[in-house]
């Protein structure tokens, strides 16, 4: 395992810890819809609307980047870069006493931009530098983490995590920017709710403090690029 991989198995684990601690501190509701299955599952894995809103985005199609762009060693979601700043996480849950369908995640996260690809996991690349890794990626909320194509049928889940890591392939205010609209737009196609990295509904307040510390970590960024002319 390279080095990069690792780090981005170690955010996931870490990730994991946090959604255990959110979902076993809960109240267990009353479920309005049965499962399957009644083998217990544990929330593992954790990857930021006064009210969640439930409306899905515009239907514009989106088209995935050429993956022929990628070198053949290089999986989609496959980022070279090893070191981060910062990790930006949200939460897409379903209400209480549902669970969210693989075969109906697999299809939203299609919508919302994503591929499936590095760590077995869904990813938002660059539309025309796919080579340069994951501007997000979403993982599943249930050990372990990953999603395997051929089951996804027989996959249930409570959420999943979508999270960033900084400095990534684009600008973090713009990374911030799509990784909202694909939550929004996850959480409108699959009825569930977006939540930020207190595992509270997100809203006006915490979306308006994220773009002014990203907007001021572009800007760090920018500066400390920039070569003084003498």
């Amino acid at each position: 395992m390279t080095a990069s991989e690792l780090r981005i198995v170690l955010i996931i684990l870490g990730a994991l810890v946090l959604a255990a601690i959110y979902w076993f501190g809960r109240k267990k509701p009353e479920r309005t819809q049965p499962r399957e299955s009644s083998e217990r599952r544990e929330p593992m894995l954790t990857p930021d609307a006064d009210e969640p809103s439930f409306t899905a985005l515009d239907e514009t199609p989106w088209h995935p980047p050429a993956m022929d762009t990628l070198p053949e060693s290089q999986q989609p979601g496959q980022r070279d870069e090893s070191d981060h700043e910062r990790i930006v996480t949200l939460y897409v849950v379903a209400a209480d006493g549902f669970e969210i369908h693989g075969h109906d995640l697999m299809v939203a996260a299609e919508k919302a931009g994503m591929v499936h690809g590095h760590l077995n996991i869904f990813h938002r690349l660059v539309d025309t530098k796919p080579e340069l890794g994951p501007v997000f990626s979403m993982a599943n909320m249930v050990r372990p983490g990953s999603f395997d194509l051929a089951k996804m049928d027989q996959v249930s889940t409570p959420g999943v995590v979508i999270f960033m890591t900084l400095p990534g392939p684009v600008a973090a205010l713009e990374a911030w920017d799509m990784m909202q609209a694909a939550a929004n737009r996850l959480a409108g196609l699959l009825q569930a709710q977006v939540l930020d990295d207190q595992r509270t509904p997100l809203g006006r307040q915490r979306i308006a403090s994220l773009r002014d510390e990203l907007r001021a970590y572009d800007r760090k960024r920018e500066s400390l690029q920039i070569k003084p002319d003498w």
